[in-house]
C-alpha cells in the first residue's frame, strides 16, 4: 500500500491555545484590533498631516514573532480563513490552501498549539478529525511556520509555504480526502513475501511509486483516505501522492518485484551505519534490481538523486578514451600533479603524480590529470554521446516501474567539459545509474534496470544503440579488476576476487567540508553502487557498504 500520514480544522468560538496562553488576538479593543487588522490608526499616514510612515527594518523581535504566530494560528483554528491568510506574505495562496483544508481535505475540530520559538521559527502541533461518508479518524502531526518582515512596510508576516499546513506538502500540492487516487497494492519480493515499509523502511517511497504505477491495473479496489495530492506545478512533482490517513481500507492488488528479501534487509542495515548513505544492488545479466536502500526515508536518493558522481564517472570516460585510442591499459599515460585546461587548474588528491606510469596505474589510483590531459583531443559532445549510446544514460527514458532520475551528462565546453570527464562539472548521477554502469561493463551490454518485470504491463524499456567492442570491454574489466585488487578499492574489496571489478570516487560539493564518497563495483552476477554524502573518500565510506552486499554472492 502507498505510504502516507495525517492532518486538521474546526470552526470554533474558542480562542487558540498558543504556547499555553490564550492568544491576545481575541481580546477586545486596542491591542486585539491592531493585531488583527494591522493597526492603521497606530501607524503614521501620509496626507493632510504630512506625517510619513517609517518602515521598520532589522531582525524581528521575539514579540513580533510571537504575536504574528498567535494571530495566524488563532484565526486558522477559529475558521477565519481570510484573517489567517492576511497574516501571511501570500494571502491568495494561503486562502486557497486553508479553504481546501476544510473543503477538500474535510478536516474539522482543529486545535493548534505553539511550541517553543527558535529565532523566527515557531513549531506547532495540529490535532483534528478527518470525516468523510460517515467515517471519522483522528489526525495529529507537527509542523512549523517562520515569520519574516515584509520589505515594503516592515510588517512581520508568516512566510507562506504549503508546508505550514502540513510538513509533507510542497508548494503546488494540496490535501484531499476521498477515494484513493489509485487502489492499494500488496507488493511482493521475488520470493513472494510481502514488502512493507515497517519491515524495510527505505521502501516507503518505492511502495508509493508502485501503487501509483500499478494500482489501477493490479486488480485492487480503492479505499477512502486523506492524502497529499501532488499538483502539476508542485515543487515535488516527481514524488508520488502520499496517504496521510486511511479512513477505510481498499482491496489491494498484487505486484511482484525483483527485490531480494535477504539483500534488501542487508542493504537497510548497511546504510544505517552512515548518516546519509544510499545503495542499489542489481543483476548485470538481466537488469533486475535486487535491493535499494537510503538512510533518509523521505526521498529516494538511490533512484532519484542528482549528484556529481566524482571519479566513478571515469569508467565511462575510460571507455571513450580507449575507443578513441587515447589510452590503453598497459601503455604509458601522463599523470602530472596538475593540468591546466580552459582557464582552470586541475589537481590530483594531495597533488600526487605518477611518473612513467601506465593508464592502468592512473585509473587504479584515480588520477584526475590523466583524464583532464586528454580533454583537448575530445569534442564537446563526445562524453554525452558515449553515456547515451553505450550506457543508456541521460535520455530520461528508463521505465523501471517507479520514478527515477536517469543521469545527466550534458554537452559542455572548455573547463566544464574537462571537469565532466572526472565526474564533476554538470554531470549528475545516483547509485542506480552507477550500478547500471558497472553492470554494463560486467555484462558487456546495457540492460535497463527494472524493479517490476516489463512483461507485467508490456512497457517499453530503454536500450543502448551500440555496444563496446570485445577488446575495449576486456581493457575496462582489467582496469576495474586491478583497482579492486591493488587500487583505491582494494581495502573494501579484499577477499572478493577474482571475478570482480570496482571504481571509487569523491565528488566535491560547494559549502560541504567533506566530499561525497562514491563506490561502484561488480562481483559475479551482482553489481552495486553507493554514495555517502559528505562522508569523504568513497573507498572508506561507500566501499564497505557495497562490498558487504557483494559478499552475499550471486
Amino acid at each position: 500500500m502507498g505510504k502516507r500520514r495525517r492532518v486538521v480544522e474546526r470552526p470554533s468560538t474558542r480562542p487558540a491555545v498558543v504556547g499555553g496562553m490564550i492568544a491576545a488576538v481575541v481580546g477586545g479593543a486596542g491591542l486585539g484590533v491592531y493585531l488583527l487588522y494591522g493597526g492603521a490608526a497606530a501607524e503614521g499616514q501620509a496626507g493632510a498631516t504630512g506625517y510619513h510612515r517609517t518602515v521598520k527594518t532589522g531582525p524581528l523581535s521575539a514579540t513580533e514573532v510571537r504575536t504574528t504566530a498567535e494571530r495566524f494560528l488563532t484565526a486558522w483554528q477559529q475558521g477565519r480563513v481570510n484573517l489567517a491568510a492576511a497574516a501571511t506574505d501570500d494571502p491568495a495562496a494561503a486562502t486557497t490552501q486553508l479553504t481546501g483544508y476544510t473543503k477538500d481535505a474535510r478536516i474539522k475540530d482543529v486545535t493548534l498549539t505553539a511550541g517553543t520559538r527558535t529565532g523566527a521559527k515557531v513549531p506547532f502541533s495540529v490535532k483534528g478529525t478527518v470525516t468523510y461518508q460517515g467515517i471519522s479518524k483522528p489526525l495529529a502531526y507537527d509542523t512549523s511556520l517562520t515569520v519574516v518582515r515584509r520589505a515594503s512596510d516592515g510588517k512581520p508576516l508568516v512566510d507562506w509555504h504549503a508546508s505550514v499546513v502540513h510538513p509533507d506538502l510542497k508548494d503546488g500540492d494540496k490535501l484531499v480526502t476521498g477515494e484513493s487516487g489509485t487502489p492499494p497494492i500488496k507488493a511482493l519480493d521475488r520470493d513472494g513475501g510481502e514488502l512493507t515499509a515497517a519491515k524495510y523502511p527505505s521502501l516507503g517511497t518505492v511502495l508509493d511509486g508502485l501503487r501509483e504505477k500499478f494500482g489501477k491495473t493490479a486488480g485492487g479496489k480503492a479505499g477512502l483516505e486523506l492524502r497529499v495530492a501532488r499538483g502539476k506545478a508542485s515543487t515535488a512533482h516527481k514524488l508520488s501522492d502520499k496517504t496521510l490517513v486511511e479512513l477505510s481500507k481498499g482491496t489491494p492488488g498484487t505486484v511482484r518485484t525483483t527485490l531480494s528479501p535477504a539483500l534488501q534487509a542487508a542493504a537497510e542495515q548497511q546504510v544505517g551505519k552512515q548518516e546519509r548513505a544510499s545503495v542499489v544492488v542489481m543483476r548485470p545479466s538481466t537488469g533486475e534490481i535486487l535491493a535499494v536502500a537510503n538512510t533518509s526515508h523521505g526521498f529516494n536518493t538511490a533512484f532519484q538523486g542528482s549528484l556529481a558522481p566524482g571519479s566513478t564517472m571515469k569508467v565511462i570516460t575510460s571507455s571513450l578514451l580507449i575507443e578513441k585510442h587515447l589510452a590503453s591499459v598497459d601503455k604509458e599515460h601522463p599523470c602530472p600533479k596538475t593540468v591546466k585546461y580552459g582557464g582552470w587548474t586541475f589537481h590530483n588528491d594531495d597533488d600526487f603524480e605518477i611518473k612513467g606510469g601506465t593508464f592502468k596505474a592512473s585509473f587504479a589510483r584515480s588520477c584526475n590529470t590523466a583524464f583532464i590531459s586528454q580533454a583537448k583531443k575530445l569534442g564537446n559532445a563526445d562524453l554525452t554521446n558515449q553515456a547515451q549510446q553505450v550506457f543508456g544514460l541521460s535520455m530520461n527514458n528508463w521505465a523501471i516501474g517507479v520514478p527515477t532520475f536517469d543521469g545527466s551528462v550534458p554537452v559542455q565546453s572548455a573547463a566544464s567539459m574537462a571537469a565532466s570527464l572526472i565526474g564533476q562539472g554538470g554531470v549528475r548521477m545516483n547509485p542506480l545509474n552507477m550500478a547500471s554502469v558497472a553492470s554494463t561493463i560486467k555484462a558487456g551490454v546495457f540492460h535497463q534496470p527494472y524493479l517490476v518485470s516489463p512483461s507485467v504491463d508490456h512497457r517499453k524499456t530503454a536500450t543502448a544503440t551500440r555496444t563496446l567492442s570485445a577488446a575495449t570491454l576486456s581493457q575496462l574489466r582489467e582496469l576495474m579488476r586491478y583497482t579492486a585488487a591493488y587500487g583505491t578499492a582494494a581495502q573494501a574489496m579484499s577477499g572478493l576476487g577474482p571475478d570482480y571489478g570496482a571504481k571509487t570516487g569523491s565528488a566535491e560539493v560547494d559549502g560541504q567540508k567533506k566530499p561525497n564518497g562514491w563506490f561502484t563495483a561488480y562481483r559475479g552476477d551482482l553489481a552495486a553502487a553507493g554514495v555517502v554524502q559528505a562522508g569523504g573518500h568513497g573507498g572508506d565510506t561507500a566501499g564497505p557498504i557495497v562490498a558487504a552486499l557483494l559478499k552475499m554472492g550471486s
